[in-house]
């Protein structure tokens, strides 16, 4: 009955310490599997912080343009024609940049069209948003009434009633300007809601 007794005890002892080494192996993989992930999470961010911190530090006039994620239209269109590295030359530039909505309003097809002809009519298009020099707000605002010739050769108009700033371009389309100075180390881009068009 001793024998018996004894081994039933022993059992037990043994399955208690059994228990508490599985746990105390749970416990240890739990805390490493935390520090793993938090190791991660930190390396993440360093990276993000990296890549924020590169794209803020003055990139040309196409960084900084892709890094807005409002002119992907634009970008798309300034690769098919050929001058993504005319525009991170060193200008400087200014370009009038219109907004993936802009082009979104063109008459249906227009654009498809446009893309089809890289070299014919989108790049004509594409340099009539271009001025060889750097203008800001500031500097725009002086020239009510006066024209600006573009890299493309014809010229626009700048309107200003107030604090509102518009472009007449050839065509007779009068287009706002809706944001201004966005900076980049070559040259400056101004936002627009609308396509200027070189020829009438």
């Amino acid at each position: 009955m001793k024998r018996v007794i004894a081994a039933t005890g022993a059992l037990s002892m043994a399955l208690l310490l059994g228990a508490c080494a599985s746990e105390d192996n749970e416990t240890t993989a739990g805390t490493t599997a935390e520090t793993t992930t938090e190791v991660t999470t930190s390396e993440t961010t360093t990276e993000e912080t990296t890549t924020t911190t590169a794209a803020a530090e003055g990139d040309d006039i196409v960084d900084t343009a892709v890094a807005a994620g409002q002119f992907t239209t634009l970008t798309t269109a300034l690769q098919e024609a050929g001058l993504v590295e005319t525009l991170k030359g060193d200008g400087p530039f200014t370009v009038f940049a219109p907004t993936d909505e802009a082009f979104a309003a063109l008459p249906e097809g227009t654009l498809d069209t446009l893309l089809a002809d890289p070299s014919g009519d989108l790049t004509e298009i594409l340099t009539y948003h271009v001025i060889p020099s750097e203008v800001f707000a500031a500097d725009v605002v002086e020239l009510d009434g006066q024209t600006v010739e573009t890299v493309q050769g014809a010229s626009l108009t700048v309107n200003v009633d107030g604090e509102n700033v518009s472009l007449t371009d050839v065509a007779g389309n009068t287009i706002n300007v809706i944001d201004t100075d966005i900076d980049a180390s070559n040259g400056v881009i101004h936002v627009i809601d609308g396509v200027l068009m070189p020829t009438p």
